[in-house]
């Protein structure tokens, strides 16, 4: 049938774009590389639009395929919502949930909107903090539920929701730190802190000379230093803002890798946090989201 939206084309479709190839998407979906190649050209063979373009670096969207990715994104929703609402007995209580702050100003706020809807008689009690505060909070009771920035190869408690490619990041206006050999100043958040202790362990191994020019316990804070141009700060790739510059490979600046995000229950888990665990790990999709190269 020309023109029809089978979500399970769509969910392909979604997939490669969020992980920035067909292999990635063939693991987060458990299909196989092949299956996702002929799914995502089903789909453009019905809607007669080239939706994805092939690159050695993985895919990159067509501008039919940027017009359909905000649709295909809000059919899936509102179908899982529609199985939830209808398939899902409802729960009721408070969650209390501990979330880095970055983390919970730029990926959550749809996914917990998204529970919102179906499970009104919940309340979400939403805490940000450093990670290793919030786990030692989690470890005295005070969450339901918390998500943990953690090392991809460090412990293994939890259930990994996200990965995030780290990029060193500056304000346009200032020179390029990393053309001279004068101590990079660097803009973070008190220790501890997985960003801070990144960068600093890659200029280390380096053998690249580093000073603190500015410490901020507040996202906020820090991408305000940045701007007056005091540092540079380590983030994530999604998270980086608009009037920031990335300093790349071809800037002088070194290679960083990526960190996690990891979801930790309490035992027992109360309903409502359990319910709303399943929601996010089924909403982050698994291991990785990627920027579109």
């Amino acid at each position: 049938m020309p023109g029809r939206l089978d979500p399970t084309l769509l969910r392909s479709f979604v997939a490669v774009v969020d992980a920035g190839s067909l292999t990635r998407a063939g693991e987060r979906l458990r299909l196989s590389q092949p299956t996702i190649s002929l799914q995502v050209k089903r789909l453009e063979r019905s809607l007669g639009h080239r939706l994805l373009e092939r690159n050695p670096h993985g895919v990159r969207l067509t501008l039919e395929g940027e017009t359909l990715l905000a649709y295909a994104r809000r059919i899936l929703a509102l179908q899982e919502e529609a199985l939830a609402r209808l398939t899902q007995p409802d729960v009721s209580g408070t969650v209390r949930l501990g979330t880095p702050e970055d983390f919970a100003t730029t990926h959550l706020p749809a996914v917990l909107a998204a529970f919102a809807r179906v499970h009104a008689l919940v309340a979400l009690e939403v805490t940000t903090d450093l990670t290793l505060n919030l786990i030692e909070r989690f470890g005295k009771g005070e969450f339901d539920l918390v998500l943990v920035k953690r090392e991809p190869s460090g412990p293994t408690e939890g259930v990994r929701v996200w990965r995030e490619p780290l990029v060193w990041t500056s304000t346009p206006t200032l020179a390029n730190p990393f053309d001279d050999e004068t101590p990079l100043p660097l803009v973070v958040s008190p220790h501890p802190c997985v960003y801070r202790r990144r960068a600093i362990a890659t200029l280390d191994r380096l053998g690249r000379g580093w000073r603190i020019a500015y410490t901020s316990t507040s996202l906020a804070g820090a991408q305000a230093a940045v701007r007056a141009g005091l540092g540079v700060a380590v983030l994530p790739k999604e998270m980086v803002p608009a009037d920031f510059v990335v300093l790349d490979s071809a800037a002088g600046a070194p290679d960083l890798l990526d960190t996690e995000i990891a979801l930790i229950l309490a035992t027992p888990t109360p309903p409502a946090a359990a319910r709303l665990a399943q929601h996010m790990v089924h909403a982050l999709e698994l291991p990785s989201r990627q920027q579109m190269l």
